[in-house]
């Protein structure tokens, strides 16, 4: 009787034991799987660090638009390095073209693109742009035109439109003021808005001055004078004028809808010396860039 009965409880016993066995497999056999760790985010190559602990010279010369941005540029690099000189001199973008190719200076200095003859005359040319030169049409702060086309400021700047009422504005003859020849800012201009279908050549009775500085200061207290000057020099003296309909702003040469823009360029001849380098990889690093964004466009 009690063998009988200890079988049986034997036989409850295994039972019991096989179905734990088949509930854990089930139980193992749906176990959701364990969630795999995402990869660690790879970082951006970190950008160098400004070269410091430099000594010496670097001599520098050229356009005069782009000298200001240089000198900029240069102070903070001396920042940097106590013992480091950087000399910067203007003379106009044909002397920095000539000046580089030359190798009298270390960098030179153009606030136009090289012409093909300059590349044959010194063919180890390297060029650096650093950044983007919108030039814009200014008028004396009295005179307002709502917008010229291209083809409105070739024919005022090359005297066949003489008065401001054939072009929307004011009844009063125009008084056309340009930079000087051999200057970066007029080659620019000449090269963007003078060419057209063949070169019209600006007025002979234009009033000619040597920066800028002087073409903003002469518009500005001049009534009736309409000049161009590159976006670094504008400010509130002068009035910009819209092209084709177009505020002269760095946001609208950056989108492609303003047409007068050039490169400012820095030239070496052949590769640059060590501290040249230093200085042009600054220039073109984050942090040079950003002080070329306070008043130019640019190019990263």
């Amino acid at each position: 009787m009690y063998r009988k009965r200890n079988q049986i409880l034997a036989g409850i016993l295994v039972l019991a034991l096989m179905l734990t066995t088949i509930s854990g497999c089930g139980s193992s056999a749906t176990q959701e799987p364990e969630p795999m760790e995402e990869p660690a985010a790879t970082d951006a190559p970190a950008e160098p660090e400004p070269a410091t602990g430099l000594s010496g010279q670097i001599q520098i010369a050229g356009s005069t638009t782009v000298q200001p941005l240089a000198e900029v540029l240069g102070e903070s690099f001396m920042g940097m390095n106590p013992d480091l000189v950087i000399e910067i001199q203007g003379g106009g973008s044909s002397v920095g073209v000539t000046s580089a190719g030359e190798g009298t200076v270390d960098i030179g200095n153009a606030s136009r693109s090289v012409k093909g003859s300059e590349f044959e005359q010194f063919p180890n040319l390297q060029v650096f742009p650093i950044a983007y030169d919108g030039i814009a049409i200014v008028t004396h702060p009295g005179t307002e035109l709502p917008s010229l086309s291209v083809e409105h400021v070739r024919a005022i700047f090359g005297g066949e439109i003489t008065n401001f009422l054939e072009v929307g504005g004011p009844d009063a003859p125009i008084t056309v003021v340009s930079r000087e020849e051999g200057s970066g800012t007029r080659a620019a201009f000449e090269e963007l808005v003078m060419e057209g279908d063949e070169m019209v050549p600006i007025t002979e009775n234009a009033l000619l001055q040597q920066s800028n500085g002087q073409v903003r200061t002469t518009v500005a207290s001049t009534p009736n004078t309409i000049g161009y000057l590159s976006f670094g020099f504008l400010d509130d003296s002068t009035r910009g004028v819209p092209i084709d309909g177009v505020e002269p702003s760095v946001a609208n040469v950056k989108n492609g809808s303003y047409p007068i823009f050039r490169p400012l360029n820095m030239l070496t001849n052949g590769a640059p010396n060590e501290l040249a380098r230093a200085f042009l990889d600054y220039i073109l690093s984050d942090a040079g860039q950003e002080i070329v964004a306070e008043d130019y466009i640019t190019v990263k």
